[in-house]
């Protein structure tokens, strides 16, 4: 399954991308296709979903913590980004200048919820997961440690990229994800170097609070986090996913 959200004559739908053919999604769970089709070309391409709430990995990979040279958590590290933060593929990131003068990409792999889900076990998560996607955790980097939590630092406006599609098709916990800046690969690792695996994440994070259709959770990222400046070319690459390519303003 490849499946995207789409705009097109004034209409938003989710799609099933077929080589150079979009196929109309009629439900999400269970999954049925419509007969109407049209040509990717002809598409404009969204976020692939708009999430109630979206939840965090502060440090999931081992690559990341040593990098930081960080003790490994022995819980995940958890936090929230609001829905407002969302854009899509081939969408700008816009630079908050007047606040913050060091924004940061940070390349992750997100999971994406099909259904309710609470109090799940490990062996029962993939049940509940719709499928994976790339995605940005942008942070203005200079105002993370001002008052010791992240969330402004987290949460302007188009700080979070995700797309460019939703698939089920790769091994999350095996897959290999780069980040690259203006064509130069700056961060490449897989994610192999979890620390928690999805099934652990989507387990414990149930644990706390009720996961709703189209919730994202985005797992970590590796080692290599760096600035970003106006006039950037950001993309995160992860295998069996495709690109996601975004602009800095």
């Amino acid at each position: 399954m490849k499946l995207g959200r789409f705009f097109y004559a004034n209409k938003t739908f989710f799609g099933l991308a077929e080589d150079d053919m979009v196929r109309v999604v009629k439900s999400i769970d269970p999954l049925t296709v419509s007969n109407e089709t049209y040509p990717k070309e002809a598409l404009k391409i969204l976020s692939p979903v708009k999430p109630s709430k979206v939840i965090c990995v502060g440090l999931n990979y081992k690559d990341h913590a040593n990098e930081l040279k960080l003790e490994i958590p022995q819980t995940p590290v958890l936090f929230l980004k609001p829905p407002t933060c969302v854009i899509g593929h081939m969408e700008s990131i816009i630079y908050p200048e007047d606040m913050s003068k060091q924004v940061d990409y940070e390349g992750e792999l997100a999971i994406v919820i099909k259904k309710e889900c609470r109090n799940v076990t490990p062996d029962e998560a993939k049940k509940y997961i719709l499928g994976y996607t790339c995605a940005n955790d942008v942070t203005a980097r200079d105002l993370q440690p001002k008052n010791g939590q992240w969330t402004v630092a987290k949460s302007f406006d188009t700080f979070l990229p995700l797309g460019p599609i939703i698939t089920d098709e790769i091994d999350p916990n095996n897959s290999r994800i780069k980040t690259y800046l203006n064509g130069k690969v700056v961060q490449s690792s897989n994610t192999n170097n979890f620390i928690f695996n999805v099934e652990t994440l989507v387990s414990y994070i149930s644990s706390i609070m009720t996961l709703k259709p189209f919730d994202v959770i985005i797992t970590g990222t590796p080692s290599g986090i760096g600035p970003m400046k106006r006039g950037d070319i950001i993309e995160v690459e992860i295998e069996g996913i495709g690109r996601l390519t975004n602009y800095v303003e």
